[in-house]
C-alpha cells in the first residue's frame, strides 16, 4: 500500500487516524505540525499527505503553499474544523487536492485518499513527477502536450499523448489495456479495451516514420504493453 504522512497537533486524533490507516494496510508517518511535516517529506517521502489546517508554527495552508512553491506536487488532503466556502476555496487555490471538514468519518477520509492514490497510479507516478519526461531520444512535455523524437516534433492527439506518457513514465512495467484506456481517455465513455491496440499502432507508425527501427513499445502477449 502507500506511505501516508499524517500531520496534526492533536495527538489523540493523530492516534485514531494512524490506527485507521495502518489497519487499511498503509505505512504511517506522523508529524505534529507543518514544520515537522516538511522535514518528514524530505526524509521519508510519502505518497500522500493528510494535514490539519489549524496548527502552530506552520499551519496546513502554509504547508500546502510551501510545497507548491517548491514545485512539489505530492497529493495533499487538508482537514479543518472550519466549514466556510472561503476556507475551502483558499485551500484548493493553494494547490490542495482535497478538503475534508471535521467531524468526518475515517471511512470517508480513507476513501478520499484511496481515490487520490488511484489517480496518481493511473497518471504513472507520484506527486513529485516532473512535467518533462526524457527517455533516450524521446521527450514529452506534459504541460504543452508536446512530443519530440530524435529532435523532430511528433504530432499526437491528446489520447495518444497520455497513453505514451503512461508508458514512458514507467519503463519496463507492463501496463494492461484497461489501465492504459483509463489513463488515455479519462472519461466515463464505454469502449472496448482493444481500442488501445489501435492507439498503440498509431503511435508506432508515427515514431517509425522518424526512425524505421523504432521498437520502444513492446507488446506483452496476454498482458498489455510496456516501454522497453
Amino acid at each position: 500500500m502507500a506511505r501516508v504522512l499524517l500531520v496534526d497537533d492533536d495527538a489523540a486524533l493523530l492516534d485514531v487516524l494512524a490506527l485507521a490507516f495502518e489497519e487499511a494496510g498503509h505505512e504511517v508517518v506522523r508529524a505534529s505540525d507543518g514544520r515537522a511535516a516538511l522535514e518528514a517529506i524530505r526524509s521519508r517521502r510519502p505518497e500522500v499527505v493528510v494535514s490539519d489546517v489549524n496548527m502552530p508554527h506552520v499551519d496546513g495552508f502554509a504547508l500546502c503553499r510551501k510545497l507548491r512553491e517548491q514545485g512539489d506536487a505530492v497529493p495533499l488532503v487538508l482537514l479543518t474544523s472550519r466549514d466556510s466556502e472561503i476556507d475551502e476555496a483558499l485551500g484548493l487555490e493553494l494547490g490542495a487536492d482535497d478538503y475534508v471538514t471535521k467531524p468526518f468519518s475515517t471511512r470517508v477520509l480513507l476513501a478520499r485518499v484511496a481515490a487520490l492514490l488511484r489517480r496518481e497510479e493511473l497518471r504513472g507516478g507520484g506527486g513529485a513527477s516532473q512535467p518533462t519526461v526524457v527517455r533516450g531520444e524521446l521527450e514529452l512535455d506534459a504541460e504543452r502536450l508536446a512530443c519530440t523524437f530524435r529532435g523532430a516534433p511528433v504530432s499526437l492527439t491528446v489520447t495518444e499523448f497520455h497513453l505514451l506518457e503512461a508508458l514512458v513514465r514507467r519503463p519496463g512495467v507492463v501496463l494492461s489495456r484497461a489501465h492504459l484506456l483509463a489513463v488515455a481517455r479519462d472519461d466515463a465513455s464505454v469502449v472496448v479495451e482493444r481500442i488501445v491496440d489501435t492507439y498503440v499502432n498509431r503511435l508506432r507508425r508515427k515514431l517509425e516514420a522518424i526512425d524505421p527501427s523504432f521498437t520502444g513499445i513492446e507488446t506483452v502477449v496476454g498482458a498489455g504493453y510496456r516501454w522497453r
